[in-house]
C-alpha cells in the first residue's frame, strides 16, 4: 500500500476529532486511532467532504499508513496514559519518526519524554495547544518547543492549521526542551487570573450595586467593544445573556459557585516558587478556587461570623469607570507576571524562549488572546530580555492613567465586605514593584536575630552576622 497520509492522531476527543478534521480541511491526509470501530466510522462520515481522513483500531496499521518520517500527535490525558501510549509506539516506530504530545502534559514530564524517546531515535515534541474545541476546529494557538529539527519538519502543518492574526498564523517555535508545555502553563496561569478578577468585578458590580444581568451584559459588552476587548470578555457578556433552560430565570444565577481545576494553575504557581517569580494573582486565582470547594464551611461560617452590608455607596457611573480601570491596570499586571515568568524560565530552565513569539502566538485562536497582546509584542520585540514590562514606557504610560480606579475599586470592595483577592494582589504586587526600600530589612533583622541567616547592609560591603540585644535575656 503507498504510504499518503500526512499525519496521525491518538486520541480522538472532542479537541483531538477537531485537530484532525482541521488538518484534513487544509489539505492533509491524516488518520486518527481508536479501538472503537463505531467512534471511528463517525469520524470518517462526519469530515468534510472530500476531505482524506481514515479511522483505524490498530497501532500497527496506523504506522503502516503513514509517510515515512511519520508524524503522530498524542492528545491524551496527561500523566500515566501518554507513557503507555509511547510505550505502545515505540515498537512500531523507527529513526526519525516524530511524536508530538498536544495535551497539558507538566513540563518535567516533557523533559523526561525527550531524553527517553531520544535514546530510540525519535523526536519528541511537547506542544501547547489553545483555543478550546472551536479553536481546534477553526483555528488554534499553537505552542511548539523541543526538537528544532522536528519543529521545522511540522511547521507547514501546524502554520495551515493555526488561526492568523494579521495574515500571520498564530504558531512559532517556543524553545528548546519543554519550552513549548511550559509557555502553554504559564498561558494557562494567567488565564486563571484574568478569568478571577473578571469574576470579582461581577461580584462588585452585582453584590455591590445591584447590577441586573442585563445591565451587566451591557457593560462587558461595550468594554468589549474598546480597549478591554478579548475573547474572555466577549464570553464573559454573552454569559449574562443564557436563559435557564430547566427553569425561569438567568442561567448565571442558577450555577454552583464552587470552580474545578485541572492542575496547569497550580503548575505555574508552583514554578514560579521555585524559581522564585512573584505571581500573587495566579496564585489568588489558584487559592479562590480552592476557597470555592470549601462550600459546606463557607455556608457554616456565613452563619457564624456579622458581615457587612455589602452595597457600595459610590454612584453608578462612577463605579462603572473605576471598575473598568481597576479591570484594565490588573490584566497588564496579569500579564506582566507571566511573562516574567517565563523570562525567567527561560534562562534558568535553559529553554530560550523568544517571548515576543509567545505574546505573537496569543494574538489569536487561544482564550487569552487581547487587543493588548498587541502592545506587549511591540514592548517584548523593541526590548529584548526585558525582566518586566511594567519597566516598560509604554506600559508606564497606560498603566499611570488607570491606577486610581484599581485603588478606588479595591477599597471599595474592602469596605463592603467583598472578596478581591485577585485585584488586591495585583495592586499590592504593583506597589511592591515601585517601591524603592521595602520593609524587609525587618525581615532580615529578624532571620538574623532567631537563626544568624546573616544580612547585607546598605552602607558598607559584605555579609553581616550580629548578636542582637534581647531584652527577655534578662
Amino acid at each position: 500500500m503507498s504510504q499518503k497520509f500526512d499525519f496521525a492522531m491518538i486520541g480522538l476527543g472532542v479537541m483531538g476529532r477537531n485537530l484532525l478534521y482541521n488538518m484534513a480541511d487544509n489539505g492533509f491526509a491524516v488518520v486518527g486511532f481508536n479501538k472503537s470501530a463505531e467512534k471511528l466510522k463517525a469520524l470518517e462520515e462526519d469530515a468534510t467532504p472530500g476531505t482524506k481522513v481514515k479511522g483505524v483500531t490498530s497501532l500497527q496499521e496506523m504506522v503502516d499508513l503513514l509517510a515515512v518520517p511519520r508524524k503522530i500527535i498524542l492528545l491524551v490525558p496527561a500523566g500515566a496514559p501518554v507513557d503507555e501510549v509511547l510505550g505502545s509506539l515505540q515498537p512500531l516506530l523507527q529513526k526519525d519518526d516524530v511524536i508530538i504530545d498536544a495535551g497539558n502534559s507538566h513540563y518535567t514530564d516533557t523533559i523526561r519524554r525527550m531524553k527517553e524517546q531520544a535514546e530510540f531515535g525519535f523526536h519528541f515534541m511537547g506542544m501547547g495547544v489553545s483555543g478550546g474545541e472551536e479553536g481546534a476546529r477553526r483555528g488554534p494557538s499553537i505552542m511548539p518547543g523541543g526538537d528544532r529539527s522536528a519543529y521545522e519538519n511540522v511547521a507547514p502543518v501546524l502554520k495551515a492549521i493555526a488561526a492568523k492574526a494579521d495574515g500571520e498564523p498564530c504558531v512559532d517555535y517556543m524553545g528548546k526542551g519543554a519550552a513549548g508545555h511550559y509557555v502553554k502553563m504559564v498561558h494557562n496561569g494567567i488565564e486563571y487570573a484574568i478569568m478571577q478578577i473578571l469574576a470579582e468585578v461581577y461580584d462588585i458590580l452585582k453584590r455591590g450595586k445591584q447590577f441586573t444581568n442585563a445591565e451587566l451584559h451591557d457593560i462587558f459588552a461595550k468594554w468589549n467593544q474598546g480597549d478591554l476587548q478579548s475573547f474572555l470578555m466577549e464570553i464573559t457578556a454573552d454569559v449574562f445573556l443564557q436563559k435557564d433552560d430547566k427553569g425561569e430565570g438567568d442561567l448565571v444565577d442558577k450555577i454552583l459557585d464552587v470552580a474545578g481545576s485541572k492542575g496547569t494553575g497550580k503548575w505555574t504557581s508552583q514554578s514560579a516558587m521555585d524559581m522564585s517569580v512573584a505571581i500573587p494573582v495566579i496564585d489568588a486565582a489558584v487559592s479562590m478556587r480552592n476557597i470555592s470547594s470549601l462550600k459546606e464551611e463557607r455556608v457554616a461560617a456565613s452563619k457564624l461570623y456579622d458581615t457587612v452590608d455589602h452595597v457600595i455607596p459610590t454612584d453608578k457611573a462612577v463605579l462603572v469607570q473605576q471598575v473598568h480601570d481597576a479591570l484594565y491596570s490588573s490584566i497588564i499586571i496579569c500579564y506582566a507576571q507571566g511573562l516574567a515568568m517565563l523570562q525567567k524560565a527561560s534562562v534558568e530552565l535553559d529553554m530560550d524562549i523568544p517571548l515576543q513569539d509567545a505574546v505573537k502566538v496569543w494574538r489569536a485562536g487561544c482564550i487569552i488572546r487581547s487587543s493588548m497582546l498587541g502592545v506587549f509584542y511591540n514592548v517584548c520585540n523593541s526590548n529584548p530580555g526585558i525582566s518586566n514590562i511594567l519597566l516598560a514606557p509604554e506600559i508606564v504610560e497606560l498603566v499611570k492613567t488607570k491606577l486610581a480606579g484599581l485603588r478606588s475599586t479595591v477599597l471599595s470592595a474592602a469596605i463592603a465586605g467583598i472578596p478581591v483577592m485577585g485585584l488586591s494582589n495585583a495592586l499590592s504586587y504593583f506597589d511592591a514593584f515601585i517601591t524603592e526600600r521595602l520593609p524587609l530589612n525587618l525581615t532580615q533583622s529578624q532571620r538574623d536575630f532567631f537563626g544568624a541567616h546573616t544580612y547585607k547592609r546598605i552602607d558598607v560591603e559584605g555579609v553581616f552576622h550580629t548578636q542582637w540585644f534581647s531584652s527577655t535575656a534578662q
